[in-house]
């Protein structure tokens, strides 16, 4: 699968992209040659122990049947638990319960899990007895380049968080670290070491994913991590089966390799079927790691469902308000714009005055509009430019009493992705009292962790209740918290895939948003096979694996459900928009 491996090999990509299938192959695939390997997890999605058919958890465990493969996975919710706790709870009855609100909070978000993790497996990377008793050592996921820059920061080690000099949202979860310092920096150095690590870079084949994929590989250079492998998985083979979505998609798999970044272009590369089947057992990945499909029969092949129900009937709750906030919120790359785009267009269309509120760039959301509509306003805003003036606003307040090192310590947590999720809501709240008179429309969203962590710190909830309260006009006060709390006034939609991690990472993301006090209105899965008209039979027998997390998003997470088809054209133009909302068409 992958030639001259190192002794350690990181899988790295967003979820559902296929890391843990090509972490589990490679594996396995050195295990059959006769190495002794061990695979490392710190997926929160993690099915190594499916995969292998074998009990695995925190300890080093034998893989059946496999000689010489072991396995150990590390639950990253579980660390980041134990890891706040050991950082909190000597602070409890000492600080103010505020400010141990504030630094709970700080440590209740996706930095902390990725480095309580971190903290878990950096024992193993630099552990010189297990070295020495494995040939190579897979690790299913690995750190961020923002992570591994804060961990590079000498003076992020030295209780910066506790001081109380700036908002920050990604140092928390350093101040435990102290007594691992030289083990972080080995481990830091380890990662950064071509002869003994690689890195390799998973994605599926879009070309947004492509782009999204060039600029980690470019960051992660930058800080020294160069050893580094492209892996393009999910390609749709090529066969004469002239099915129209399966020809579409071999020529969106074409496009995104064609565009792709030409810093990414020059990296080693390997590329990866779609597969009919669900890697798992040992058979599977066998025959994946040979481009060899299962035998696909008519008896495998899934008809499309047509009892789910459809985009329709959500927009159609919706409607009657006449009114109100609807925000779109999900990973990238689940479709979120196009959601957006779709249902500002189709309340227009009804004759509703609608505003859309975007950080897609201004040409995208120009075509996929195709033309303007009436009733319709679109407000376009640069994540960029947004960061940036938030960033001055920071150092402006916080930065002016720092020295060199407090302030490098401050830009690199203004690097996180909450510091983009707090600045564009800033933008965003500006908007937001006009869902008052009008429906506005909202393509992004910051998480529940974000938007508790602008009330923790008082960046607009407490504040801007505090000093109503003197005027005497409190009982009229509406905040965008408050807003965003009322399901009279909100609509919170998430948009997720029809796969394990995407689901996984969506059921978290709306866990994060009750911790706020937010409640969704429902889910929205994308790009479904499942309600799709195509008749290719590997399309069909992948459709049948959808089902098990379409009916865990219907009967156990989501409070109300639409399903949308995979469509062979990206919905682009109104047209192709509103036929988002037709009953899909059925070749069963």
């Amino acid at each position: 699968m992958f030639d001259n491996l190192p002794k350690f090999i990181f899988f790295t990509g967003k979820g559902g992209v296929g890391k843990t299938s090509l972490a589990c192959s490679t594996a396995l695939d050195l295990a059959d040659s006769g190495k002794k390997i061990l695979v490392v997890s710190t997926d929160p999605a993690s099915n190594v122990g499916q995969v292998f058919d074998t009990k695995i958890g925190n300890q080093i465990t034998p893989v059946n049947n496999v000689p010489g493969l072991d396995a150990i996975e590390i639950n990253p919710e579980q660390a980041a638990l134990q890891y706040r706790e050991r950082i909190v709870g000597p602070m409890r009855g000492v600080l103010p319960e505020q400010t141990l609100k504030s630094i709970e909070e700080q440590l209740s978000g996706a930095c902390t899990t990725e480095i309580a993790a971190f903290d878990e497996f950096t024992g193993l990377l630099t552990d010189a007895g297990l070295a020495r008793n494995y040939d190579h050592i897979v690790f299913d996921t690995a750190p961020t380049g923002h992570t591994i820059r804060l961990l590079k920061l000498p003076g992020a080690w030295t209780g910066f968080l506790e001081t109380g000099t700036g908002d920050a949202s990604c140092l928390g979860p350093l101040a435990g670290l102290e007594k691992q310092r030289e083990r972080y920096a080995a481990a830091v150095d380890r990662l950064g070491d071509g002869g003994l690590t690689r890195l390799i870079l998973v994605a599926r084949p879009r070309q947004s994913a492509m782009a999204e994929l060039a600029r980690t590989s470019g960051e992660l250079a930058g800080i020294g991590i160069k050893n580094q492998h492209l892996a393009i998985n999910g390609l749709m083979p090529d066969d004469d089966n002239p099915d129209s979505l399966a020809t579409a998609l071999r020529k969106k798999d074409q496009a995104a390799i064609a565009s792709m970044d030409s810093e990414l272009a020059k990296l080693p590369r390997s590329t990866f079927p779609l597969c009919s089947e669900n890697l798992v057992g040992l058979e599977a990945l066998r025959r994946f790691r040979t481009n060899e499909a299962g035998a696909v029969t008519l008896e495998d092949e899934s008809t499309p469902q047509t009892d789910l129900p459809t985009l329709k009937a959500m927009i159609d709750d919706m409607e009657p308000r006449g009114k109100g906030l609807i925000m779109f919120m999900g990973k990238g790359g689940v479709g979120k714009t196009t959601m957006a785009a779709a249902f500002a267009t189709e309340l227009a269309t009804r004759g509703h005055d609608v505003l859309l509120t975007t950080t897609d760039p201004a040409a995208h959301l120009a075509d996929t509009l195709d033309k303007e509509l009436p009733h319709l306003t679109v407000s376009r805003i640069d994540p960029e430019v947004e960061i940036e003036r938030y960033r001055q606003q920071v150092i402006s307040s916080k930065g002016k009493d720092l020295d060199a090192e407090g302030l490098a310590i401050l830009e690199e947590d203004l690097r996180s992705p909450c510091t983009e999720e707090i600045a564009v809501f800033q933008a965003f709240s500006r908007a937001i009292r006009e869902s008052a008179k009008k429906f506005v429309v909202m393509d992004t969203a910051p998480t529940g962790h974000t938007l508790l962590l602008l009330d923790a710190t008082g960046s607009y909830h407490r504040d801007i209740v505090r000093h109503s309260s003197s005027g005497g006009h409190q009982s009229k006060l509406v905040t965008p918290m408050m807003r965003l709390q009322n399901p009279d006034q909100t609509s919170i939609v998430i948009v997720t895939l029809p796969e394990t991690t995407p689901v996984l990472e969506a059921g978290q993301l709306q866990n994060d948003l009750r911790r706020a006090g937010i409640h969704p209105l429902g889910w929205i899965i994308n790009s479904s096979l499942s309600v799709s008209a195509t008749g290719h039979p590997l399309l069909r027998r992948r459709a049948l694996s959808e089902r098990a997390q379409i009916s865990k998003v219907r009967d156990h997470l989501a409070p109300r459900l639409a399903v949308v088809a995979m469509q062979n054209e990206e919905p682009v133009g109104l047209d192709k928009l509103h036929a988002l909302f037709e009953t899909p068409r059925s070749n069963a």
